[in-house]
C-alpha cells in the first residue's frame, strides 16, 4: 500500500500484513467473535454448523478477492433468511428448495450490482448524507443490544423469566470487564487482542462455574467432513417458483444491511468504499458469497457487525487478518475437536464482548454526526434522526408477503425518504 494512502491513526491499515504469530492471534480473535452468530443460523434451520464455518470462510475469501483486497469485512450466516429457510424446508421440498432460494437471492445481488454499475454511484451522496448515515449506523449497533442482553441473562438466549440466570449475567459482566481492562492497560501484542483474551478468560470462568457443555467435544472426531449438499451429487435440483418468490426478495433486505455496514466501515477506516472499489463490486461480491454457499449447502451470507466492532476497537483493519480468520474457519470446519470447542463457547461469554463491540458501532454513528457538525437546532435534522432511531431500535417492521422490512432496513428507507422530501428549513426557522 502506498504511504500516502495509509491511515496513520490505526495500528494496521487495510493493506498491512502482521507478523506470523500476530497474524494467527488476530485472526483467531475475529473467528471467535463471529462464530456464535455464524453457527446459530444453521443450528436453527437444521444444517451442519461445520458447513457454515466452511462456507463463511470461502465466501469471505471470495469477497476479499472480488473487492480487490480493499474492504476488511467478514461474511457469515444471515439471520434475515431464517424464517424463509424454515418455510422452504417444511413446505417446498426441504433443503434443495432452501439452497435454490439462496441461489436466487445471490442472483438478485448480481442484477442489482449490474444496474448500479451502469447507473453509476453519484446518487449515493445525495441519498445517504451524514444526517441519514449517522443515525443508521447508531441503529446497527443499538438494535443488537437486546440480543446481547438476552444472551447475557437467559439460558439458551431465550427471554423468559424461568430462563433468567444470575450466573450467566455475572459471567458476561466478568468477560466484559476483562476485555475492557485488557484494552485499556495492556501493551504490545497483548493490547491488540483484548477480545480474544476476554473470550478465553470468560470461557475459563464459565468452565469454573459449570455452564460449558463439553459433551460434544468428547464425541467429536479429529477429522470431520461437513455434510455438503452439492447439486447433482447430493440431490437433483428442480425449479421451484416458491423458492424464487419466498427467498429472492429477502436479498433487498440484506442489501440494505450490507450498505449500512459499508457506511460503518467507511467511517472506521477513513475510506469511501462506495467509490472505490465501488458499491456495485461490493454487492456483486456479497452475492457471489451467497451463491457459493447455496451450491455447497450453506446458509446465505452477509457481513457481520461483530467483526466490524473488532476493527473499530482494535484499530487493526488489515484484510490479511480477515483472510486469516476465513482460512481458520475453513480449517476448523474440518477439524471436529477444534470446531466443537469453539461451538461450546457459552452465550454469556459472547454477550460480554458484544456489549462492547455493538456499543462501539453505535458510537461510530454518533461520531459521524459530530464530525459533520450536524445542527440539531434545525427541526429537519432532529426529525430525521429521531425517526430513524425509534423505528430502528424499536424493531418496527412492515410485511409485504414474504418480504419483510424491519429494524435497520425500514429505518434506512424511512430516513432516506424524509431526507429527500423535507425542506432544508421549517417555516418557523425561515427569516
Amino acid at each position: 500500500m502506498l504511504e500516502e494512502e495509509r491511515n496513520t491513526e490505526v495500528v494496521l491499515d487495510i493493506g498491512d500484513k502482521p507478523a506470523p504469530l500476530q497474524w494467527f492471534g488476530l485472526s483467531l480473535q475475529h473467528l471467535c467473535t463471529m462464530v456464535g452468530a455464524n453457527v446459530l443460523v444453521p443450528i436453527l434451520v437444521g444444517l451442519n454448523p461445520g458447513i457454515a464455518l466452511v462456507t463463511s470462510g470461502l465466501g469471505t475469501l471470495l469477497y476479499l478477492a472480488l473487492t480487490k483486497g480493499k474492504i476488511p469485512a467478514y461474511l457469515g450466516s444471515s439471520f434475515a433468511f431464517i424464517t424463509p429457510m424454515l418455510l422452504m424446508k417444511e413446505t417446498a421440498g426441504g433443503f434443495p428448495a432452501v439452497f435454490q432460494g439462496a441461489f436466487y437471492a445471490g442472483l438478485v445481488y448480481w442484477i442489482v450490482a449490474l444496474i448500479i454499475k451502469k447507473a453509476g454511484s453519484n446518487w449515493i451522496d445525495k441519498v445517504l448524507p451524514p444526517i441519514v448515515v449517522g443515525p443508521v449506523v447508531m441503529v446497527i449497533g443499538l438494535s443488537l443490544a437486546a440480543t446481547a442482553a438476552n444472551q447475557a441473562m437467559y439460558i439458551g438466549a431465550e427471554a423468559a423469566p424461568e430462563n433468567y440466570s444470575v450466573t450467566y449475567l455475572l459471567v458476561a459482566l466478568a468477560t466484559l470487564m476483562i476485555t475492557i481492562i485488557c484494552n485499556m492497560y495492556l501493551k504490545g501484542f497483548m493490547s491488540l487482542i483484548p477480545i480474544l483474551i476476554g473470550i478465553v478468560s470468560g470461557y475459563l470462568i464459565a468452565l469454573a462455574v459449570g455452564i460449558v457443555d463439553l459433551s460434544a467435544v468428547g464425541q467429536a472426531s479429529w477429522f470431520a467432513l461437513p455434510d455438503f449438499q452439492v447439486p447433482f451429487i447430493s440431490y437433483q435440483p428442480s425449479f421451484s417458483i416458491a423458492a424464487l418468490a419466498t427467498m429472492a426478495p429477502i436479498a433487498f433486505v440484506t442489501m440494505s444491511e450490507h450498505i449500512g455496514h459499508i457506511m460503518v466501515l467507511n467511517k472506521i477506516t477513513n475510506r469511501n468504499f462506495f467509490k472505490k472499489p465501488g458499491l456495485s463490486r461490493t454487492i456483486f461480491a456479497d452475492g457471489t458469497a451467497t451463491i457459493i454457499a447455496s451450491l455447497l449447502g450453506g446458509p446465505p451470507a452477509t457481513s457481520y457487525g461483530e467483526n466490524i466492532g473488532v476493527l473499530a476497537l482494535t484499530k487493526i483493519h488489515s484484510v490479511f487478518v480477515i483472510a486469516g480468520a476465513a482460512s481458520l474457519a475453513i480449517l476448523f470446519g474440518f477439524i471436529g475437536k477444534v470446531s466443537a470447542i469453539i461451538l461450546s463457547i457459552p452465550w454469556p461469554v459472547i454477550a460480554g464482548v458484544s456489549f462492547l463491540l455493538f456499543g462501539v458501532i453505535a458510537s461510530s454513528g454518533l461520531r459521524i454526526l459530530i464530525d459533520h457538525q450536524i445542527d440539531f437546532n434545525k427541526k429537519r435534522n432532529l426529525i430525521i434522526t429521531s425517526v430513524i432511531l425509534i423505528i430502528g431500535i424499536g424493531g418496527v417492521y412492515l410485511n409485504f408477503g414474504a418480504l419483510s422490512l424491519s429494524g435497520m432496513s425500514l429505518a434506512t428507507v424511512v430516513g432516506i425518504i424524509l431526507n429527500l422530501v423535507l425542506p432544508k428549513e421549517a417555516r418557523s426557522e425561515q427569516a
